[in-house]
């Protein structure tokens, strides 16, 4: 770490010398938070985004003109596609077999926007037992490590501001049955929030507005935690992303995992295809012959609602964030060594900060501009990137917000939706109305059965069948 002096002085001949204006009267304790601080910041970065995002933006970098719409591996497996995705399972299973997976979790939220006071993973997303997302996800890697008789490394990323209360979590729940040394946790990045003039905003005194680098900081927290070395020596090759708040995720995919293989693809990204046009979903799309993803708030209304001559929308290969990495691509990306860096977005937000003269400011409008990367923007690096479909019903249901889309209630009864479609497959009658929500509350532990196959499977192991009434748990 460099002196008190030369931090100092650094600040002061970049033009943000006042981030250091109270240092007189700040404590021992505090001078060590701000300059612990002020070594995550890269003031040449600061000054590059503020020319190119704040003082002279530009245009988009993306010609909406020169759009086609991705195309992806289909769902439907018709007899000669039922082909492909056999192979592809046998290639993914393989390389799950041999110790070449990892799981990885961007998990750095936390549960504000669903009313919990909490990291958003610790959050009570299953219909019975309440279950947190954390405990979904850990035995679903339990459940595929005894299909395939091996260990799956599993990274989460924490935050600042949540990493001790996940830690706490993992161990007052004794890990979820995992082992202890395969579970990795690691800090997201940060950077600075900034005024319209580029000048670094003080939270207090003692302490830089700081916020998350956005899911694309991921890659560069990956190198940067040494969690890539770890992955590295443990022979993984390939990295199963998603994010913590959709339950229903396969967070291994042997079929999506062959699919990344058998193609030579460094980056492969799951696709459903959107609702309606309006939904909130990234694009999957080809401009000058890259894959990009388009996020929906970017595309003109001309685009979005274009439909085909079938009656199904253009641009219907919509985001999930699911993707799968190779370790390599991910390494490259990550330290910048090959001179590619994710590009990063601004987003103008009110940060509470303080006056000149010290005193807190809660603005009532933006007032500052926060940057973050978006981890789809490494798609156009990748070489060979592919877009898989899957199920919306099987491995989408996200909790993001309080009420309406996307909340606890829609996320739990997706969730015993997916259940009563098992039973049916399996031969049980069980009422439901006709969305195919069961009028009776049922949990199926991933451990029981974490895909249809799976619990078809457990299911007709059974002797005697367990009576189907409310509250029933299959673990």
């Amino acid at each position: 770490m460099d002196s008190e002096h030369s931090v100092i002085q650094r600040f002061k001949n970049n033009g943000q010398g006042h981030v250091f204006g109270f240092w007189d009267e700040l404590g021992d304790g505090e001078r060590s938070n701000l300059l612990a601080q002020t070594e995550e910041i890269g003031l040449g970065e600061i000054t590059h985004l503020y020319e190119t995002l704040i003082r002279n933006p530009g245009d988009s970098l993306i010609d909406m003109s020169e759009l086609k719409p991705a195309p992806f591996i289909k769902l439907e497996k018709s007899p000669g596609e039922e082909v492909i995705w056999t192979e592809a399972k046998l290639a993914g299973e393989e390389a799950l077999r041999s110790g070449e997976v990892a799981a990885f979790t961007v998990a750095g939220g936390q549960g504000t926007r669903l009313g919990f006071d909490g990291p958003k993973g610790t959050f009570p997303v299953t219909p019975v037992l309440r279950h947190s997302l954390f405990q979904v996800f850990a035995e679903k890697l339990r459940a595929a490590e005894a299909n395939y008789h091996c260990l799956i490394p599993w990274f989460i990323m924490t935050s600042h501001a949540n990493h001790e209360a996940i830690e706490a979590f993992f161990s007052d729940h004794g890990f979820f049955g995992l082992k202890p040394e395969q579970v990795h946790f690691f800090r997201q990045g940060r950077m600075p929030a900034v005024d319209h003039d580029g000048r670094i905003l003080l939270e207090s005194k003692s302490s830089v507005a700081m916020s998350p680098d956005g899911h694309g900081g991921s890659l560069r927290a990956l190198v940067r935690s040494g969690a890539i070395d770890t992955m590295e020596k443990a022979g993984i090759k390939v990295i199963s992303y998603f994010q913590v708040d959709n339950p229903l995720v396969h967070c291994v995919d042997a079929a999506f995992i062959g699919f990344h293989l058998l193609r030579g693809s460094e980056m492969s990204s799951r696709m459903i295809p959107k609702a309606y046009s309006d939904e909130k979903l990234g694009h999957f799309c080809y401009e000058n012959g890259k894959l990009v993803v388009i996020e929906y708030s970017d595309m003109p209304t001309a685009l979005i609602s274009r439909m085909d001559a079938d009656g199904q929308l253009t641009f219907r290969a919509g985001s999930i964030a699911i993707h799968v990495l190779s370790t390599a691509f991910a390494r490259r990306l990550g330290d910048g060594g090959s001179g590619i860096v994710l590009p990063f977005h601004r987003a103008d937000k009110k940060v509470v900060t303080i006056d000149e003269d010290g005193n807190s400011v809660a603005p009532g409008a933006a007032n500052g501009i926060k940057f973050e990367m978006f981890v789809f923007d490494a798609l156009p690096f990748a070489k060979n990137p592919i877009v898989v479909e899957t199920s919306r019903i099987d491995e989408f249901s996200p909790v993001k917000n309080a009420e309406g889309v996307d909340s606890p209630r829609t996320c739990q009864e997706d969730q015993l939706r997916q259940i009563a479609r098992w039973l049916h497959v399996a031969g049980v009658s069980i009422e439901t109305d006709e969305t195919g929500l069961p009028s009776i509350g049922i949990e199926v532990s991933p451990l029981f059965g974490y895909d249809e196959d799976t619990f078809v499977r457990s299911w007709q192991m059974l002797d005697p069948k367990p009576r189907i009434v409310d509250g029933l748990v299959l673990k």
